[in-house]
């Protein structure tokens, strides 16, 4: 049957209305979505149902009469049980499989998507230029030799009462990112690493002895339930000072303080945005590979990052001037940065300066 109504939770399905050009149909959006009208600007004006994956509003989801409705988690039982008469769909979206992605439950989901909302030819625009760059970006860093990639924790930042670390699993998108991107990740060897739980609860004695080049820290703007949290990034973010001063809170924890990644300045800040959205670790994974290999990284993230937005989200967001993704962000010359405002040169060049 044709859908004339929907209602869409989370990022990655918002996303891909706007890629899809069905926002249209949408009816009603997550507390996450209407709290992000940067990225959203019209799915943020629509009927806010609260936090669907944490506490769902089924009567006012009702109200709106929608004839589906998309959530980001397979778990769908309870939605199903209290949505009569509504379809409950959730595609595979949250699944990229970065190094095979013409076979992902990702690029399935959007072709899904494509089909279920008749924007086929949409569909098969965004899946190509997926796949194409994804490609390119593998071309360019699976000729690195092993011993030539650094490695990496990639983990959750932690709030300053938390002494543990949680670190991310194969199944997770940043440890694709980081594999992308000419790097290996520390994680590796642990037991759980293979198992299907996304996060892995590490020490710091743990990562004191794997010592690596690099650390990758995750940061979301908001959370499942549409808590805003610090430091603010993403789409909403302009001010790139709470990014800054998370990234030396974390340096100048003592327990870290002789780490190969903290002496060298290889500490890095990075936006849920480019691991959650519906570019799935491409535009994350671009920036990560000219951190960690400017020479043989050809792509420009911030020139793919302008066309995601442009082209097939829709936004007129100009990221010279707008957006908190990444910190250290990557410093171009004359006067450009990558991965936050260009106004900020001068602070970040100090910090490349002063660390590098």
């Amino acid at each position: 049957m044709p859908i004339s109504t929907a209602k869409s939770t989370r990022g990655d399905n918002a996303d891909l209305m706007q890629i899809l050009k069905k926002t249209d149909v949408v009816v009603g959006v997550d507390l996450a979505v209407d709290k992000s009208p940067a990225e959203f600007p019209v799915l943020s004006t629509r009927t806010n149902v609260g936090a669907m994956h944490k506490e769902p509003d089924y009567e006012k989801v009702l109200s709106l009469n929608p004839d589906l409705l998309l959530v980001f988690s397979n778990v769908t039982k309870d939605k199903q049980a209290n949505l009569p008469g509504v379809p409950v769909l959730f595609a595979g979206l949250y699944y990229p499989d970065l190094e095979n992605p013409q076979t992902s439950a990702f690029t399935d989901a959007v072709r899904k998507l494509g089909y279920v909302f008749n924007a086929r030819q949409q569909a098969e625009e965004y899946i190509q230029w997926h796949i194409d760059h994804l490609t390119d970006l593998k071309n360019a860093t699976e000729k690195i030799p092993e011993d030539e990639k650094p490695t990496v924790l990639v983990a959750a930042y932690p709030n300053a009462d938390e002494k543990t670390l949680f670190t991310f699993a194969q199944i997770d998108t940043l440890t694709s990112m980081i594999k992308l991107a000419g790097g290996r990740s520390i994680a590796a060897d642990l037991p759980d690493f293979m198992k299907s739980t996304y996060r892995i609860e590490v020490d710091p004695e743990w990562v004191i002895s794997e010592d690596p080049d690099y650390i990758v820290l995750l940061v979301v703007a908001t959370t499942y339930s549409g808590l805003i949290l610090d430091p603010p990034s993403g789409y909403d973010a302009d001010n790139a000072t709470g990014i800054t001063q998370a990234r030396e809170a974390f340096m100048s924890r003592p327990e870290y303080s002789n780490l190969t990644a903290v002496k060298n300045g290889g500490v890095y800040i990075l936006s849920g945005n480019l691991r959650n959205d519906a570019s799935k670790g491409l535009i994350g994974a671009a920036y990560l590979a000219r951190i960690l290999h400017p020479e043989q990284a050809e792509i420009d993230p911030e020139v793919l990052h302008q066309e995601y937005l442009q082209r097939f989200m829709g936004l007129d967001y100009d990221l010279d001037k707008h957006g908190v993704f990444i910190y250290l962000p990557i410093i171009k010359g004359d006067v450009k940065l990558a991965g936050i405002p260009d106004r900020y040169y001068e602070a970040a060049l100090k910090d490349k300066v002063v660390e590098g």
